[in-house]
């Protein structure tokens, strides 16, 4: 009869295409490949070769899953790293009244974009040393959330390069906090 929180993980660019299995080489598929238990369900979508991740696409997906497993509105969370940082930003700001909180990890986002996010609850995760994606993309965006009296909570591992993944999603102090968010209901909701 309850009804579980979801964590929608948006992957990488290297694991695209159409073996799943790449999708568990990073995050939270990795873990529970490796035994670890979630106290969420975990969407692990993967994207197509040579593409990125659609807003429109990842929203009609939740749509389906929300129609189909007994899930709770009100604590649903994206994470993704990469590519799927980026994703993350994107699909928040594409649908920002359904997240209970966003962990985008080593991407980047548009500032723009901080006026229809700020009252998600954000912890934004990023290699000091990264030169993939530089991580002035990450606190540009915290930037921009908090001129916006967003609250986000920035994490940058100085001396980690673009691989800040591991570290970030083999600490359990996320889940916890990802557990403890709610979907805030904005005035005029």
């Amino acid at each position: 009869g309850d009804k579980w929180p979801l964590l929608l993980f948006l992957h990488g660019a290297g694991e695209r295409g159409d073996d799943l299995e790449l999708v568990k080489v990073h995050g939270p598929p990795k873990l529970i490949a490796e035994g670890q238990p979630f106290p969420f369900v975990v969407v692990s979508p993967q994207c197509p070769k040579d593409r990125r991740w659609e807003p429109i696409e990842l929203t009609a997906l939740l749509d389906e899953i929300q129609a189909n497993y007994k899930l709770d509105p009100d604590r649903i969370s994206v994470t993704g790293l990469s590519m799927g940082g980026f994703g993350t930003w994107d699909l928040a700001s594409y649908t920002p009244d359904r997240f209970a909180a966003i962990v985008p990890i080593c991407g980047g986002g548009e500032s723009f974009m901080a006026r229809h996010i700020q009252h998600i609850p954000t912890w934004i995760i990023h290699g000091g040393q990264d030169s993939g994606v530089p991580p002035e993309r990450s606190t540009e965006m915290a930037d921009a959330l908090r001129k916006r009296d967003g609250n986000p909570r920035l994490t940058i591992a100085p001396n980690t390069a673009h691989r800040v993944w591991t570290s970030a999603y083999d600490n359990p102090e996320l889940y916890g906090w990802l557990l403890q968010q709610r979907r805030v209901q904005r005035e005029g909701d």
